[in-house]
């Protein structure tokens, strides 16, 4: 129990908690865990709800103040917030250029060691100065106009990153004026987004999603409410400092930012100090390359001169300071005009409206197309063809269409309706799309016999868990596609040693394996067969429902819904996508060439087949190699059974099947003590449960 005071206790939590949140929000390595913070934190809350006098302005308790802003009071900056030049030349030149200007400008001479330089990222978010008075933020003003900005304190207060008093605090300078910048993580702003479009969803008024993490964090620091401020994940980076009173600025720019990361500010870790041209040709080439990897926006990297002395000694020229340059990166978004809206199939069927451009150059590339992902989308940002649009492209990333500039829209822009454009059929096939409940996405339902859908569905029927044809790998289903061989699943089954032979690559034993592996995969089970068909939301387990259920393949062709959903474990949602499969008369064509080629497999009457099975209810688990059995044939014995195998061992776990080098499975098998067979005892207990 604790003797001290009231304010002794109240400081003593003050300081744990701004300790304890300088480790979580910008060490990233928490010492405690966030309930045992949240007990530090109501207990400071009690103590100055009964205390009012212990209240200070640094409290971790008022990082969000309920008053609504009836508007933001001026600031005049006591250090103008100047901006920097901006170098054009998105190439290595222009690192070039900037450095061979500062050298002139300095009188040096060739011979001359190179000069030192801050290297730093240049952020795209809002410039803030962040002014501390003896070590606790008093005030927080946005750039403005460079001479006054807008008191933005309380909504900046928000902002946990952000310390409300210097780590140092009792050394602290009269004044430190910090300056850097507010901005939101690429994740954060996905998130944030996804939100809205739930709340949208939900018929929520009044709300919108952003453009880009820039606006999104721009707009936060700009509410009139802190409350809803502080609902947008906002981070913080400082990178300067303005006024300054009681403190003797390091020499050098860099060390002077490593002070205020010693103070408690966030500071980015890319920073660097290079020497002369090379190192700012190698820095801006550096972070190029990993500009789409980094977990939030920047459109450049910005040069300083790293010592002061020569800072001074270059000036200013138009207010700019000749000692520093934002060197660009290519835009990564741009406006351009759509002029339509193409739809084009995906392997798996999705359709995707794609935007066709007035060429545009953005991200580094000329761009003439850029996807809108699907209906949903279109209507969410209300984009119309004749639209003025913003355009972005990140790296290797497919270019996006991320908003519309509404007062540029002509009168008349029509809007867009996927289904109608296409009258309801796929533009590939002819056949029927579908939609189904609770998703974004159309899809053709002409799985077997769409163009666009080949490879992936012959990839898929000649996959191990279906129809196991041995040496179809992808490869040689892009080559057979490509040359035109195969159209169609049944075109398989009529290649021969010689046509395969003729492929590149291809020698005549690998024409033969696979002629022998076609003929082998003919005899199967309707539960195989079913799954190779590629039927959307028609897993193994969902066929062997189906095999066991109907026992013939003919039966589930002409089931109705409603049947369908006799089927244990099978929804509406699965029940539909069957019925939709059948009904398409070029599927039922494809299965009946299928069975023309010989493809069979055993059947029964249907439901008599659903007898009790002897190991039904039992759980077993397959670790190691066994010593003539596959692992999936292990597992189709003892489905077939009525077991089922199981990926971990746990309590539940009845049999433990062990082949040679079995790992962890078999010692977590031992220390529960389950019983363990080897394929012996396996082969044992299946003969028995007949």
């Amino acid at each position: 129990m604790t003797t001290a005071s009231p304010a002794a206790r109240a400081a003593e939590l003050r300081d744990l908690l701004h300790h304890h949140a300088h480790r979580y929000y910008v060490l990233d390595d928490p010492e405690i865990p966030d309930a045992e913070y949240d007990k530090l934190f109501q207990e400071l809350q009690a103590l100055e709800a009964g205390h009012p006098d212990l209240l200070t302005p640094d409290s971790p308790t008022q990082r969000v103040i309920g008053k609504v802003l009836d508007g933001f009071v001026p600031v005049r900056h006591a250090v103008p917030m100047l901006s920097i030049r901006t170098e054009t030349d998105t190439e290595a030149s222009g690192a070039v250029a900037f450095d061979a200007r500062v050298r002139r400008e300095l009188g040096l001479a060739d011979t001359e060691p190179p000069i030192e330089y801050a290297a730093e990222l240049k952020f795209d978010g809002l410039a803030i100065n962040l002014r501390y008075e003896n070590g606790v933020l008093v005030q927080a003003a946005t750039r403005g106009n460079g001479e006054t900005g807008e008191d933005v304190t309380q909504n900046i207060r928000t902002i946990q990153q952000i310390p409300l008093r210097l780590r140092n605090h009792r050394e602290a300078p009269q004044v430190l004026e910090v300056r850097g910048e507010v901005y939101i993580r690429r994740d954060d702003f996905d998130a944030l987004n996804e939100r809205q479009r739930e709340l949208i969803a939900q018929g929520a008024k009044n709300e919108k999603t952003f453009v880009n993490p820039r606006n999104a964090a721009a707009g936060a620091v700009r509410q009139h409410d802190p409350a809803m401020a502080a609902k947008r994940p906002l981070k913080f980076f400082a990178y300067g400092v303005g006024e300054v009173r009681g403190w003797e600025l390091p020499a050098r720019h860099s060390d002077v930012v490593d002070a205020l990361h010693a103070a408690g500010l966030p500071v980015d870790p890319q920073r660097a100090v290079v020497l002369g041209a090379d190192g700012l040709v190698a820095f801006h080439r550096k972070v190029g390359e990993k500009r789409d990897a980094l977990p939030f926006d920047i459109d450049g990297v910005v040069y300083k001169v790293n010592e002061r002395a020569l800072q001074q000694r270059l000036g200013y020229v138009s207010r700019e300071p000749r000692w520093a340059v934002a060197h660009k990166y290519p835009a990564q978004e741009q406006m351009t005009t759509l002029l339509d809206i193409d739809v084009q199939v995906g392997r798996t069927g999705k359709l995707t409206p794609v935007a066709k451009l007035k060429p545009v150059f953005v991200g580094g590339t000329t761009v003439s197309n850029a996807t809108l992902h699907n209906q949903d989308e279109i209507e969410r940002k209300d984009v119309r063809l004749g639209d003025t649009v913003i355009v972005r492209r990140a790296g290797d990333v497919i270019p996006e269409v991320v908003g519309v500039v509404a007062d540029r829209r002509p009168a008349d822009a029509p809007r867009f309706d996927l289904h109608a454009r296409l009258k309801g059929k796929c533009p590939v096939c002819g056949s029927e799309i579908v939609r189904e409940e609770g998703e974004v996405d159309w899809r053709c339902s002409g799985g077997l016999f769409c163009a666009a859908q080949r490879k992936q569905a012959i990839l898929h029927f000649a996959g191990r868990r279906a129809m196991d044809i041995e040496g179809l790998g992808d490869r040689l289903v892009d080559q057979l596609v490509d040359s035109g061989l195969i159209r169609t699943l049944p075109e398989l089954y009529k290649l021969g040693v010689a046509k395969l032979s003729a492929l590149e690559r291809m020698a005549d034993k690998s024409a033969r394996n696979l002629v022998d592996g076609l003929e082998k995969s003919k005899q199967t089970t309707l539960t195989r067969f079913l799954f190779a068909l590629g039927i959307r939301h028609v897993g193994e387990s969902t066929a062997r429902d189906l095999a066991k259920h109907f026992g013939a393949l003919d039966r589930i062709m002409n089931a109705s819904v409603e049947q369908l959903l006799e089927v244990s474990d099978v929804g509406p949602i699965v029940a539909q996508s069957i019925h939709t499969f059948f009904a398409q008369s070029h599927n039922r064509e494809v299965v009946e060439q299928l069975r023309a080629c010989g493809i069979a497999w055993e059947e029964h009457d249907g439901h008599g087949d659903l007898s009790p099975k002897p190991l039904a209810g039992k759980t077993f688990v397959l670790t190691g190699t066994l010593p003539t059995l596959t692992r999936d044939e292990a597992k189709d014995l003892i489905e077939a059974a009525g077991g089922k195998v199981a990926g971990s061992v746990s309590k539940k776990t009845h049999y433990v099947v062990a082949g040679a080098e079995a790992g962890s499975k078999l010692d977590k098998a031992q220390e529960l003590g389950l019983p363990i067979l080897d394929e012996a005892g396996l082969q044992s207990l299946l003969k028995e449960a007949r």
